[in-house]
């Protein structure tokens, strides 16, 4: 079967993503579903390994967070945290677990990272801490370079995920960034990771299939 306009689009840039994500020490694949996806994270998984995951949308809807819960893994869901308190330990848990799973706000197409956050948890966890990152993003949160990265984390992704929320900040009420210094501001952090350290640690599965925000 003959690719659409969109797959072959999606491919052949993400070749480019991924030659640039490995010279700065990222693992990348491409995958083309969401079915496709959810195999490559299992196989990068090996049973029995401690798992956990941020507030990623793309890692629910792709599947992953469910297969994770119900494999031979040590799968750490604050989904199923009983109070607030429960759920803070288990984003601490993620510090000294093998395997880390989140999405990106944004990548540039030279291969660097953007992601906003409001607590600080998910991006502190991408910078330090567990053994293995694995980052599921699809392809339309490829940007042309860093600084677009930054407008889409914030402009885009930023917005419509704190309608997730429904907390008290101009975008929940505008639509759009407002620049805001509310204490619900889920842009407390701007982290920009522009490099694997060490090598390999920060896996990279872009996505054909448009998944999260």
């Amino acid at each position: 079967m003959s690719l659409t306009p969109m797959e072959q689009r999606n491919e052949l840039l993400a070749k480019k993503v991924m030659k640039n994500l490995e010279s700065r020490h990222f693992e990348p694949y491409y995958c083309k579903t969401k079915e496709d996806a959810l195999k490559k994270v299992l196989e990068l998984i090996p049973e029995g390994s401690s798992v956990t995951w941020g507030g990623s949308v793309t890692v629910r809807e792709t599947g992953i967070a469910n297969a994770l819960n119900e494999g031979n893994f040590n799968a750490y869901d604050r989904d199923k945290a009983q109070s607030p308190e429960e759920s803070a330990d288990i984003m601490r848990k993620a510090f000294s677990c093998d395997y880390y799973l989140t999405s990106a706000n944004a990548i540039s197409e030279d291969g660097v990272l953007v992601n906003v956050d409001g607590n600080g948890n998910r991006v502190a966890a991408i910078c330090f801490g567990p053994k293995n990152v694995i980052v599921v993003a699809s392809m339309k949160k490829i940007a042309k370079d860093v600084d677009s990265a930054v407008v889409r984390a914030r402009t885009i992704a930023g917005p419509i995920n704190q309608m997730r929320f429904m907390k008290n900040t101009a975008c929940s009420v505008t639509g759009a960034c407002e620049n805001c210094k509310s204490q619900d501001s889920i842009c407390s952090h701007v982290v920009v990771t522009r490099l694997s350290k060490p090598d390999n640690r920060i896996k990279v599965i872009l996505v054909g299939e448009e998944f999260g925000y």
